[in-house]
């Protein structure tokens, strides 16, 4: 079967949420396309709506007008078992702060959402993940054992360890000195290019920008302007 030419598009995408019993528009009239294999950059202030969009595009939240389709099919229109399941095994999330359990090993931190999900052979993925990122030395440690470049590394080898459509990075440099950044953002162009994931990167830094093919600057949660390389 050949691979969809859209894998995510938000269509004329609102969200508004209440602060103070107050209406508050975060994002306005979005229209976005990625496809399979892509890597686009969500650029900006802080403010600006980035992560508001990361988590619509993950199917963590709805929004308040228009659609997201993931394989042209609306998560809105999906019910409780479906956004599980898409959520274990089509998406991948990596954030700024690691968000690794602190009492798993390495190995077991890459190894949960397979657990999860259910997956059959998990400890074998969850370890060639890890080889992957070149941490499989580093399988039985805990994550406080470990610097914040290998933690993100292993954060990178939990998001992919089901093969996602979607990998989503909210400022994952963000910690890092210059050479663990520069390594994060080699293994996200490597899972685009080596899985087919669709990336998705929110991020104030021009080096992580860079490797994106399309960068969506976002100002006030609109879109101001998308540069394509």
């Amino acid at each position: 079967m050949r691979p969809p030419l859209v894998r995510l598009e938000l269509r004329s995408v609102s969200k508004t949420y209440v602060d103070a019993n107050q209406p508050v528009e975060v994002l306005h009239d979005i229209s976005l396309t990625a496809e399979p294999g892509s890597i686009t950059a969500l650029v900006g202030r802080s403010g600006c709506g980035k992560t508001t969009l990361l988590n619509l595009a993950g199917a963590m939240d709805f929004p308040t007008s228009g659609e997201v389709l993931i394989d042209g099919r609306s998560t809105g229109s999906l019910n409780d078992r479906e956004l599980t399941a898409l959520r274990r095994t089509r998406v991948g999330f990596v954030f700024q702060f690691f968000q690794l359990l602190p009492t798993l090993t390495v190995l077991e931190n890459v190894e949960l959402p397979l657990l999860l999900a259910g997956a059959a052979g998990s400890a074998e993925t969850s370890r060639d993940r890890l080889r992957w990122v070149e941490l499989e030395d580093k399988a039985a440690s805990l994550p406080h054992q470990l610097s914040g470049g290998q933690m993100q590394r292993v954060a990178i080898a939990r998001a992919l360890a089901h093969s996602p459509d979607i990998l989503i990075a909210d400022e994952p440099t963000g910690n890092l000195d210059t050479a663990s950044g520069d390594q994060v953002l080699e293994l996200l162009r490597d899972a685009a290019r080596n899985f087919g994931s669709t990336v998705l990167i929110a991020t104030h830094s021009a080096e992580a920008a860079s490797i994106a093919g399309t960068r969506v600057q976002l100002r006030d949660g609109r879109i101001q302007s998308i540069d394509r390389a």
